[in-house]
């Protein structure tokens, strides 16, 4: 399809969009469509559109991201409700929709950079219009909150999303190189090896260290993200549906039981052991709280991956972390725990 063609198409949508729908208006799910759509490979000059869908930013922040793109050779456009505040959040639900929409829309942005997670992008699922987004394929990035997005998205347009790092996330070369290999240069086959400033770190942080609680290789699409927001879909019309995928998790902050709770509703909802394997992230400060009696970090994991019979590990360089490399949601993958490597088998992008 040429450029052209592109441009018509998210006019006539958009316009389509805007004429049938209300502000404000929900978008009632709509039968899952069996095809992943792959968006369009980032290129040098490229224009990345900047949104805030959950916490609210401030100019600081802002100005950071918007130098942290630029010197990465794109340019930038700033959601039109970037600075709004509407409590702890980036706006009003239909102001942040309205962003995420607009750069949807727009044939010059080949790629959405949530500036931050935080908390707020659930309440905008059941206002976007997945038809509009399945349209104009554009890649989305972020990781923490973005994960109720990227879900969604998933679910309900096939779109492929990227569980990466927010464009105030620190500067790292580990997690810029991949960033980019992932979104910029298609390959067929292309394998993702742990960061070494992860293990070094481990020295002295045990939860950076990667664990391998069963062996073994495994192959399926990657599903999943913040373990909260994965638990918060259950039973929704956005919930992942991570049988036969390798099911990726991350957390921060949270003591661990509320780990334990969420992985098993996870259980509950799925069977984890449907998956083709589970892959947890570095999760980093999830300790007990307040020096209650507590199971620790490791010791809740194993609760849930000792059972298994699929390949399980933890401490992947993925999370809250500087040091992380980016999951194309939907795309079919390898984990080798023997290796320790995740091997992406198709290219992400298109």
């Amino acid at each position: 399809m040429s450029r052209s063609d592109k441009i018509s198409r998210r006019a006539f949508a958009t316009l389509a969009a805007a004429v049938m729908l209300p502000a404000g208006a929900h978008h009632a799910p709509r039968p899952m469509p069996r095809s992943l759509i792959k968006p369009p490979r980032l290129r040098a000059g490229d224009v990345i559109g900047l949104v805030a869908p959950g916490g609210r930013i401030n100019d600081e922040g802002i100005a950071y991201a918007v130098a942290r793109i630029e010197a990465l050779g794109f340019r930038v456009r700033l959601g039109a409700n970037l600075r709004a505040v509407h409590g702890g959040y980036a706006g009003a639900v239909q102001q942040r929709v309205n962003d995420l929409h607009s750069m949807f829309a727009d044939p010059e942005v080949r790629a959405i950079w949530c500036i931050r997670g935080g908390s707020g992008c659930i309440s905008l699922l059941a206002h976007l219009d997945y038809a509009l987004i399945r349209a104009n394929p554009t890649i989305l990035l972020g990781y923490s909150d973005i994960s109720a997005l990227q879900l969604a998205i998933l679910k309900q347009a096939r779109l492929v999303t990227f569980h990466g790092p927010v464009a105030s996330s620190g500067v790292s070369d580990y997690s810029t190189e991949h960033m980019l290999a992932v979104l910029m240069h298609p390959q067929e086959s292309y394998t993702i090896p742990m960061a070494l400033e992860n293990s070094r770190r481990a020295l002295l942080e045990p939860h950076f260290a990667l664990r391998t609680v069963t062996s073994g290789q495994a192959t399926g699409p990657l599903i999943g993200g913040n373990l909260s927001l994965v638990s918060a879909l259950a039973g929704t019309p956005y919930a992942a549906d991570f049988r036969k995928a390798i099911l990726f998790l991350e957390e921060v902050n949270e003591a661990p039981y509320r780990i334990d709770r969420w992985l098993t509703q996870l259980d509950l909802a799925v069977g984890l052991g449907n998956a083709a394997a589970v892959m947890i992230g570095i999760c980093d400060h999830c300790v007990p709280e307040d020096e209650e009696p507590s199971l620790t970090l490791d010791e809740t994991l194993e609760l849930h991956l000792k059972p298994l019979v699929v390949p399980a590990v933890s401490g992947y360089s993925f999370g809250h972390i500087r040091h992380q490399f980016t999951l194309p949601l939907g795309v079919m993958a390898r984990l080798d725990t023997a290796r320790q490597t995740l091997t992406l088998l198709e290219s992400a992008v298109s």
